[in-house]
């Protein structure tokens, strides 16, 4: 129902609010990581994993060779390598050189893993783009452009929009913008040479790799509290994950009633029958988010190569849905990929599967993972998951995440 959330609004002189109001990211930041607060006990949960060496998402701890093969790109299939470069070269240009130097890193850097979807800076990686001139700010947003399918760049940007207007909303303009984000590049971008940008901050996080005219994107993050836009220049803006929530409850209702009974992991989203810590106090349900790129994920719930024909096809439309920001031709590869696996793909839920219920799912292959979960307030009040507050994260499993895999064998071929 459009405008639910505003039922939820915190006094404009709750704590929760008037404590960080004014604060910049720098100054706000440092309020996060206070010990004991709820904040800083996620940023003391995640420091540690960052030091750890890549090792990728898997879901028995074992690396699968041979996965991810750093092959050409089939004709019609190359990523949009030319307009990526002279974007970024733009970008480049509009810099002067301490900020070249901060936005550069090198291709393979730890710092790929700083990504975060909370509001506070656990780490200042590259440029926080609300701190930039307007030049700046344009020209990074026209590298995602160029890099992405027109689809893919309206919902990252509606990301970016929805959290300037919950800034807006609960009066935090300088916590929560839709430029509060931050940018990097890794690598020098090239038309074959591996290299990349990352875009992260609240509710959207996005890792772009490019090499030999392939591009991986992944991880991603894509999120909203609320799922809409109901005031403003941008009123309109809503259900934006309603490709990805409709199949999954598709699904659930293709599938015969053992199947889908199999499917169901838990049936409450805070079920007692949860193992101690299932629930995160950050994450919530999600497995594969911030941090966690060397995670062992067991797959659960129901394979699909025993599932209904309509079934499998909704299992398609939610990787579709996922992958839907890579441009066409990538996108295409990626699909068939997927596709390619989809006798090795699990499907799990959690919560209800009727129209309207919340809940978690994870689609879960060698190749892929895709999660999606409905959360409880963070800057609105209430405390069990709604539909209007929505996670969304993409994985590329067994070492390919930041295009890792590909990174490798380009360094190979090129010293052989």
């Amino acid at each position: 129902m459009p405008g639910e959330y505003r039922q939820y609004l915190f006094p404009r002189d709750h704590p929760r609010l008037a404590e960080v109001r004014g604060l910049d990211p720098y100054a706000y930041g440092e309020f996060a990581r206070k010990p004991g607060t709820f904040t800083g006990g996620l940023v003391e949960g995640w420091t540690p994993l960052y030091g750890n060496a890549f090792h990728g998402v898997t879901e028995n701890g074992v690396l699968r060779e041979g996965l991810h093969p750093l092959e050409p790109a089939e004709p019609g299939e190359e990523a949009p390598v030319e307009a990526m470069v002279a974007a970024a070269n733009d970008l480049l240009a509009a810099l002067d050189e301490q900020g070249r130097e901060r936005i550069s890193y090198a291709v393979d850097a730890a710092e790929w893993q700083t990504w975060a979807n909370p509001e506070f800076m656990q780490f200042d990686t590259g440029l926080r783009l609300d701190l930039q001139p307007e030049a700046v700010r344009e020209r990074a947003l026209a590298l995602v452009r160029a890099s992405l399918s027109p689809e893919g760049f309206r919902l990252v940007h509606a990301m970016m929009l929805v959290n300037g207007f919950l800034g807006e909303v609960v009066g935090l303009e300088t916590i929560l913008n839709e430029y509060s984000y931050n940018l990097a590049l890794y690598g020098t971008p090239d038309l074959r040479a591996s290299w990349g940008w990352q875009l992260y901050g609240h509710h959207c996080a996005v890792n772009c790799l490019v090499v030999e005219g392939r591009m991986v994107l992944s991880p991603v993050f894509l999120g909203a509290e609320p799922d809409e836009i109901d005031a403003g220049p941008h009123a309109g803006l809503r259900d934006l994950f309603a490709d990805r929530v409709e199949p999954g409850l598709r699904l659930m209702a293709a599938l015969p009633e053992e199947l889908r009974r199999q499917a169901v992991v838990y049936e409450r989203m805070l079920d007692p029958a949860m193992p101690e810590g299932r629930v995160h106090p950050g994450d919530e349900r999600h497995l594969a988010g911030a941090f966690q790129d060397n995670r062992v994920i067991p797959v659960e719930g129901v394979r699909l190569d025993g599932v209904p024909a309509e079934a499998r096809e909704h299992a398609l439309a939610i990787a579709g849905a996922f992958v839907r920001l890579l441009p066409e031709g990538p996108r295409a590869a990626r699909m068939r990929e997927i596709a390619g696996h989809l006798d090795e793909t699990w499907f799990c839920w959690i919560g209800g599967h009727r129209a309207g219920d919340v809940f978690y799912y994870r689609l879960q292959s060698p190749v892929l993972i895709a999660e999606l979960d409905h959360h409880c307030g963070v800057f609105l009040d209430y405390d069990t998951p709604k539909p209007f507050h929505v996670h969304t994260v993409l994985r590329t499993p067994h070492g390919n995440d930041y295009g890792r895999a590909w990174v490798r064998q380009w360094r190979e071929r090129s010293r052989g």
